[in-house]
């Protein structure tokens, strides 16, 4: 797998990927899980996602990939604290899983799609390794959706410059309207689009929100793609950075991420 990720593993960004939960990230799968399934979690990351949603499978198995072996080792690392027996974690490739076809009754991936070059293709391939009427699970970020009060010219132009680089690596920042179209493509059926949302509101969690972009767009994979690809410079990431915490003080401050969501079925036997 080639593909450019564009936020990269620096601190802040696992910092944002460990908050994740099945309950805040995954809840419009839930209610199609049950105990005995076996299922895979495709870019797992650091692994918070997949280990709430093998309790919620149990006693059934759970598999989580992600092509970066250091974050596998820090989901190996959360397995073995929460004493998640019905685990396992290892590097893996989306566009080639390693498994037979039909090993799984449930393949999920959250906020994947959006980083690919070919996502049907990556679709395809998770509907191999499902089990006749087994199900998919995709939830991926709108960028375009993302809205924000109040307002702030470097803010704007921190979201302009988010599409710019994420057009350079191949990929699609607004994946979330894309999605039930990708699942039809890959020939998946009785798909069910639905949406849902992060809202940053209250001091705490605007506080969270605006130094992990503070840093984000200073340390992370993403800025230094927008300085290589010459997209911006050093000066406008730092103006951005201050836009985010200034942001993140102001009372009147909201922030609201949204992303859509498909579940589909692979056709039965």
């Amino acid at each position: 797998m080639t593909d450019v990720y564009t936020h990269g593993h620096h601190e802040s960004v696992l910092r944002s990927h460990a908050w994740r939960t099945a309950e805040n990230s995954a809840g419009y799968l839930l209610e199609h899980l049950k105990p005995g399934q076996r299922l895979l979690d495709v870019g797992c990351g650091p692994g918070t996602i997949t280990l709430d949603l093998a309790d919620r499978v149990s006693p059934g198995h759970v598999t989580g990939i992600d092509r970066e072996a250091s974050v596998i080792s820090q989901a190996e690392a959360a397995r073995k604290r929460r004493a998640t027996p019905n685990a396992t974690f290892a590097t893996g490739d989306v566009y080639q899983l390693d498994f037979a076809e039909a090993s799984f009754d449930v393949v999920h991936a959250h906020q994947l799609l959006q980083h690919l070059t070919r996502p049907v293709a990556a679709l395809t391939e998770m509907q191999r390794v499902l089990r006749p009427n087994g199900i998919v699970a995709v939830r991926d970020a709108d960028y375009g959706s993302f809205t924000w009060a109040p307002a702030d010219p470097r803010l704007d132009r921190w979201l302009e410059l988010y599409h710019q680089v994420t057009r350079r690596n191949g990929a699609e920042a607004d994946a979330g309207r894309h999605l039930l179209g990708w699942v039809q493509q890959a020939g998946l059926i009785d798909a069910h689009a639905t949406s849902s949302t992060w809202t940053f509101a209250d001091p705490k969690s605007r506080g969270w929100w605006g130094e992990l972009w503070a840093e984000r767009v200073r340390h992370s994979s993403f800025a230094e793609q927008a300085l290589a690809y010459g997209l911006a410079e050093a000066r406008d990431l730092a103006a951005m950075a201050r836009a985010w915490r200034l942001w993140a003080v102001q009372p009147d401050a909201i922030f609201v991420a949204m992303s859509c969501e498909v579940v589909a079925r692979r056709p039965g036997a």
